[in-house]
């Protein structure tokens, strides 16, 4: 007994040095950040010696969701959804067809797998420089049809001012809520095989009971702003999509070829003695199996998807509203500003939107590992 107290006394003094970093440089700065951002630190004084600080509580995040000043905030944070939805559809989606296909053992498998991977080495920096030399008005997207004989494109694609699904901010929580059910109903719908019975009770029947709640009611849901403002998906920004999707697929390719080596091929065999056809073993057996590398994917790219500051600054500079990002806004209200509390109000809501990708899945494999 006494030698397992010693251990994990030894245990405790080796971790210790790097607990108290931890506590003290990250979880520290973020209380100190949370701090910042329920005062008034900014304006004329903010960079003097001892500048004044007076504790507000939660007026940033109110302002930055509902007030005047806060529009550019709030586009750019549509932005970044789609950004997200994009990012994560395309490069997954991408990156396990190519997977797929590398997974059939062609000719020059090597050379294909160093091209795709490629991109990765490079910086967002790097490859914002070349895409923004691309897709300019006369690059070389726009110019490429003339070579085959047809007009060359004028579609703007990183100055566009058109948008579509465009959608009023005052309908801002109806439509949350509405979201909500639509995830609830899903949930449900990819339970029913598992558990009919708890996929009715426990999500296909609040979210249909939620949906219609708001339908009927949701006039009783109060406006998120006492104006209009429309915003949407701006079309300057698929060609930001474009680049990451490019860059980050070649990285979603990697992970899935490791999974689908890492399968048995007696597993394999035995499925295609079963009857499966290449597309059957890939849906129902290999894909499935993959699911701990699709998490990790998601997690990984989301997170990369609220950190897109070099590449939009590279591509369209930092004050293209059409293709802004919370980053991006976050670095210009703070250090061109000197709104200090208004941009680590923004940084928090960032962390959270992040704690919103990671937690979940840190809990997943807590209960995972506990149940073995």
């Amino acid at each position: 007994m006494r030698e397992a107290s010693l251990d994990k006394l030894k245990a405790f003094l080796t971790l210790l040095p790097s607990m108290i970093l931890i506590g003290v440089f990250v979880y520290g700065f973020i209380g100190n950040t949370i701090w910042t951002s329920m005062t008034d630190w900014g304006g004329t004084g903010a960079m003097a010696l001892d500048p004044q600080k007076h504790f507000i509580g939660l007026e940033n995040y109110i302002d930055l969701f509902t007030g005047f000043l806060g529009g550019n905030f709030r586009q750019d944070l549509v932005n970044a959804v789609y950004y997200s939805v994009m990012l994560l559809a395309g490069a997954v989606g991408l990156g396990m067809f190519i997977a797929i296909l590398l997974d059939q053992k062609p000719k020059g498998e090597d050379l294909l797998r160093t091209i795709f991977l490629y991109p990765m080495s490079l910086s967002f920096i790097v490859s914002g420089t070349i895409w923004r030399w691309l897709l300019a008005p006369q690059g070389g997207v726009n110019v490429l049809p003339k070579y085959f004989g047809f007009k060359p494109l004028t579609f703007k694609w990183l100055s566009s001012q058109s948008a579509i699904l465009v959608f009023n901010w005052q309908d801002i929580l109806r439509i949350l809520v509405y979201v909500a059910a639509f995830i609830l109903i899903m949930v449900g719908v990819f339970m029913l095989r598992k558990d009919q019975a708890k996929a009715i009770k426990r999500w296909l029947l609040p979210g249909i009971v939620l949906g219609a709640l708001v339908w009927v009611f949701g006039g009783l849901i109060p406006d998120a702003l006492f104006m209009e403002e429309e915003h949407g998906f701006n079309l300057a920004t698929l060609g930001i999509i474009i680049a990451t999707i490019w860059q980050y697929s070649g990285y979603t390719m990697a992970l899935y070829l490791a999974g689908f080596n890492g399968i048995s091929q007696d597993l394999r065999d035995a499925a295609m003695l079963d009857g499966a056809s290449q597309v059957g073993y890939y849906r129902y057996v290999a894909i499935p199996m993959l699911k701990p590398i699709t998490i990790s994917a998601v997690i990984i790219l989301s997170h990369i998807s609220l950190k897109m500051f070099d590449l939009i600054f590279a591509m369209t500079g930092p004050d293209n509203a059409a293709t802004g990002h919370p980053a991006l806004n976050m670095y210009l209200t703070t250090f061109r500003g000197n709104e200090f509390a208004r941009g680590a109000a923004i940084a928090i809501v960032l962390f959270l939107i992040a704690a919103m990708f990671i937690v979940p899945y840190l809990v997943g494999q807590y209960r995972q590992q506990r149940g073995r």
